[in-house]
C-alpha cells in the first residue's frame, strides 16, 4: 500500500504524458524531504527501483521496464532535478544535489510504497546515485546493478585530455552557479539534447519520437538548473564522501554492465575490476552498445537484470 506524502497527477497537469510510455504502469508524484519526486510504478513481485541519467528521465526505462514488470514491481524515478522531479533551491556547497541527498530522496520513494529492502538499478548519474545508496543504505538495498560508470573518483582522475574534450559537459556544468545554466538556457533543447546524446552513441534509432518528446520536453530551465547542482556536487562534495569511504567495501552482490563502443568501454580496460576495489561480489560484461545501455541493447540488459535479481 502506498503511504502518505504522495499525489496522482491530475489528467492534463504539467508533465501529465501518454501512458502508453510504460504501458500498464502508474504515474505519480511522492514528497519526499527535500523533493517532489515524479515516477511511474508496475508490475507485482520483489521491489525493484529504476533510477536514470543525464539528461534523461525515468522513461529512458521503457524498453525493459514493462517486462520486468511481469516478475518484479518496478518503480522507475526521476532524479532530484531531473525530469519532471522537483529541483530545490542549491545550498552551499551544493550538498542538496549530492548522490547522498539524490539517494536519500530515493529512499524516502520506496518506503512510501512500502519497502524497507529492494533492489536497485541505475545508468550514468542514476548509477552514482546507486553507488551512493549501497553505501549509506546497506541495510536496504538488496543487490545493485551500475550501468556504464566507473566510480566517480576514478572519473575524475581519467580526466587527461581526452576524457576532457570527449565529456567535456563534466568540467563545464561544474562552473560556479550561474555560468552554465546561462549557456544551456539560451540553445534550442532539440538541438542541444541531439548533440549531447550523439556525443555519446552512434546514432538516436533506439529512441521513439514519443520517448524524445519527453526526454526534450524535460530539458528546461528547472532541470538545467537541477543538473548543473548535480555536476557541481560531483566535482565537490561527493569526491570528499566518495574519498571518506574509500575503505569500505560494499557487502551485496554488484551487477556492472557497459557498453563497449562508450567513453567507458573504449578507456577503461577492466570496469569490473575498479569494481572490485569497491565492492565484494561483483559481476557484470560489456554488452554492444554505446552510453545509453538499457535502451541501445534491451534484450541484453533485460537477460542479465532476470539472472541477477533472480
Amino acid at each position: 500500500m502506498v503511504r502518505s506524502g504522495w499525489k496522482v497527477p491530475q489528467s492534463g497537469s504539467k508533465g501529465d504524458t501518454s501512458m502508453e510510455i510504460m504501458p500498464g504502469f502508474k504515474l505519480m508524484d511522492i514528497e519526499t524531504s527535500g523533493a517532489r519526486i515524479r515516477l511511474r510504478h508496475g508490475g507485482s513481485g520483489p521491489p525493484l527501483l529504476l533510477l536514470h541519467g543525464n539528461p534523461l528521465t525515468h522513461v529512458a526505462w521503457h524498453k525493459v521496464a514493462p517486462r520486468l514488470a511481469e516478475r518484479f514491481h518496478v518503480v522507475a524515478a526521476d532524479l532530484r532535478g531531473y525530469g519532471d522531479s522537483s529541483a530545490p533551491t542549491e545550498e552551499p556547497g551544493s550538498v542538496n544535489y549530492s548522490f547522498r541527498a539524490m539517494a536519500q530522496d530515493q529512499i524516502e520513494v520506496m518506503k512510501a510504497l512500502g519497502y524497507d529492502r529492494f533492489y536497485v538499478a541505475g545508468h550514468d548519474r542514476g548509477g552514482r546515485t546507486t553507488h551512493r545508496m549501497c553505501l549509506d543504505h546497506p541495510d536496504k538495498v538488496m543487490k545493485a546493478a551500475i550501468i556504464d560508470i566507473v566510480p566517480t573518483l576514478d572519473m575524475w582522475a581519467a580526466m587527461d585530455k581526452e576524457g576532457a574534450i570527449g565529456g567535456w559537459h563534466w568540467p563545464f556544468m561544474a562552473q560556479p552557479q550561474g555560468f552554465p545554466e546561462m549557456f544551456f538556457n539560451a540553445v534550442d533543447p532539440d538541438w542541444f539534447m541531439r548533440k549531447k546524446l550523439l556525443k555519446l552513441t552512434k546514432d538516436l534509432n533506439h529512441i521513439p519520437p514519443e520517448i524524445w518528446s519527453e526526454y526534450v520536453r524535460c530539458f528546461n530551465e528547472k532541470t538545467i538548473r537541477g543538473s548543473c547542482g548535480d555536476y557541481r556536487a560531483a566535482a565537490t562534495i561527493d569526491c570528499e564522501l566518495d574519498t571518506a569511504d574509500l575503505g569500505r567495501k560494499l557487502q551485496m552482490p554488484i551487477l556492472v554492465l557497459w557498453g563497449s563502443t562508450s567513453s567507458v568501454g573504449k578507456r577503461f580496460a577492466d570496469p569490473v575490476g575498479l569494481w572490485r576495489l569497491r565492492a565484494h561480489d561483483v559481476r557484470g560484461e560489456a554488452l554492444p552498445s554505446g552510453h545509453y545501455v538499457n535502451e541501445e541493447a534491451p534484450e541484453q540488459v533485460l537477460d542479465w537484470f532476470l539472472r541477477f535479481f533472480s
